[in-house]
């Protein structure tokens, strides 16, 4: 699999295909970024994702998955429609930043998943979400993993804990927390709140663990 871009977005999704034991080569063209990126096993490729050379040495020919994971939406489009047409690249996957770009992430730009916030946070709506449900928001790969989010409720027991206090299940790293709207890293000191939107990329047979442990706890938490 073939990342294009070693920001955050880039690297905690390059971390956990790593951890899944796949083959992964990110591109970054920002030298100081790509030399600290913690990137685990995957490979790094210093150049220009625009650059059909720089596609050559990361043998996008070869490459199942694209992901176009950059700020930049003209830079995923650009890369996703070189990897379709010139590459034959099975699958791409895009971010999109900017919500008014979305139409554009589509078949004519090579694009066959658009990922962005505000899609995520519609797929709650639609699924009519109450506070303290934990929420299977997208599958990934052949449906052994899943992305999915859980809004902590007042009173809940994780209220109030240090996220590096709480025994998460191991095939369910926290990856993301947003609060007040703001995405944010996870950190171990930091202390959950009430409302605080957690999201979880879980595999399937740790969901239910990881359901137990939010949803239904049985061992008086609260």
């Amino acid at each position: 699999m073939v990342i294009v871009g070693a920001g955050a977005v880039g690297t905690s999704i390059a971390r956990e295909l790593c951890a899944r034991r796949h083959e992964v080569c990110v591109i970054e063209h920002r030298h100081e970024i790509a030399e600290r990126a913690d990137l685990c096993s995957a490979a790094v490729l210093v150049g220009d994702a625009a650059d059909l050379s720089v596609l050559r040495r990361a043998e996008l020919d070869r490459t199942d998955v694209l992901v176009c994971a950059t700020g930049d939406d003209r830079a995923n489009l650009v890369v996703s429609l070189l990897g379709r047409s010139e590459f034959g690249v099975g699958r791409t996957v895009a971010r999109v930043n900017n919500p008014r770009n979305h139409w554009l992430f589509g078949e004519a730009w090579g694009v066959d998943v658009a990922v962005s916030t505000p899609s995520i946070m519609t797929a709650l709506v639609e699924e009519a979400v109450e506070t303290g449900d934990l929420v299977r928001l997208l599958d990934i790969g052949s449906g052994e993993a899943a992305l999915s989010e859980y809004t902590v409720p007042r009173d809940h027991w994780t209220a109030g804990r240090r996220i590096g206090s709480i025994s998460w299940p191991d095939e369910a790293p926290l990856v993301a927390v947003v609060r007040d709207g703001r995405p944010r890293t996870p950190q171990a000191d930091e202390v959950l709140q009430a409302g605080d939107e957690v999201f979880f990329l879980s595999s399937t047979d740790s969901e239910a663990t990881l359901r137990d442990l939010l949803v239904d706890p049985v061992d008086g938490r609260s």
